[in-house]
């Protein structure tokens, strides 16, 4: 199987801790030099410095804020100049506070869908042409499994979550014939600060315990555990290589079997 990235250029977004990070790892691992995008250089220069490096990669970062799209197009097409084509991008970005749709005031939908949606676009669209002519293009966007089963208290969430997998899809479809995939990832219950969050805030509107509710989220998934970053990491690593090169448009559940379809 060729998982070998040596040569590509690869954009993970959310970087510094999480999935992002986990997914950078991996990726430099595999030989990719890896730019690193997130809003804080202290934590950027920190997970700078543990990509691995031994095949002669030359790793990077760009520091732009999601809740400045315009920042962050700007920023991104000068390193893109500067530094040459873009092979992967993976797309991530911290998700929305959790809570009812019902109480989910306009701007809280506006704010989630410039984040997640409009950013991601204005990247695949600073990408794809580099994408083209180096005949390799991989574009795997994280959002979540509610884009299949949407998830309780996560309103504004469920939501947008489910505009980026359609739009995803709409790429998929026309950047196909370019030799470019595009693909979901959807993490389960998986051990981030984002889950600890959602359990803390769970916790002040339900009066129960952390704990209490953690035994809960487990009792759901079949697997009999939450996820590690590391492990959705692995499945982004895999649509980034040359193995997956026929796998375009799905999304891949990394859930323990938590999501009640198909």
């Amino acid at each position: 199987m060729n998982l070998d990235l040596k040569g590509k250029c690869a954009f993970v977004c959310g970087s510094t801790q999480g999935i992002g990070k986990a997914a950078a790892l991996e990726l430099a691992l595999l030989g990719a030099n890896v730019v690193l995008i997130a809003r804080n250089e202290d934590a950027l220069k920190g997970t700078l410095s543990e990509l691995d490096a031994s095949q002669g990669q030359k790793h990077g970062y760009i520091c732009a804020d999601f809740t400045k799209p315009e920042e962050l197009d700007q920023k991104v097409k000068e390193h893109i100049k500067k530094n040459g084509d873009v092979n992967i991008l993976v797309n991530n970005t911290g998700g929305p506070a959790s809570g009812p749709i019902i109480n989910a005031r306009a701007s809280d939908f506006t704010t989630t869908f410039s984040n997640h949606l409009l950013c991601n676009h204005l990247l695949v669209q600073a990408v794809a042409d580099g994408m083209k002519r180096s005949g390799y293009g991989r574009i795997i966007n994280i959002i979540s499994t509610s884009v299949k089963q949407p998830l309780k208290g996560l309103g504004v969430s469920n939501t947008i979550r489910a505009a980026v997998a359609n739009w995803s899809k709409t790429l998929a479809m026309e950047l196909g014939p370019s030799g470019i995939t595009v693909n979901n990832v959807l993490p389960g219950m998986t051990n981030t600060q984002r889950l600890r969050s959602l359990l803390e805030a769970r916790s002040k509107t339900t009066g129960k315990s952390i704990p209490e509710l953690e035994k809960e989220m487990i009792a759901e998934i079949p697997a009999g555990r939450t996820g590690d970053a590391n492990e959705v990491a692995a499945a982004i690593a895999f649509l980034a290589s040359p193995a997956a090169a026929y796998i375009n448009g799905i999304n891949v559940p990394v859930d323990g079997g938590r999501t009640g379809s198909l």
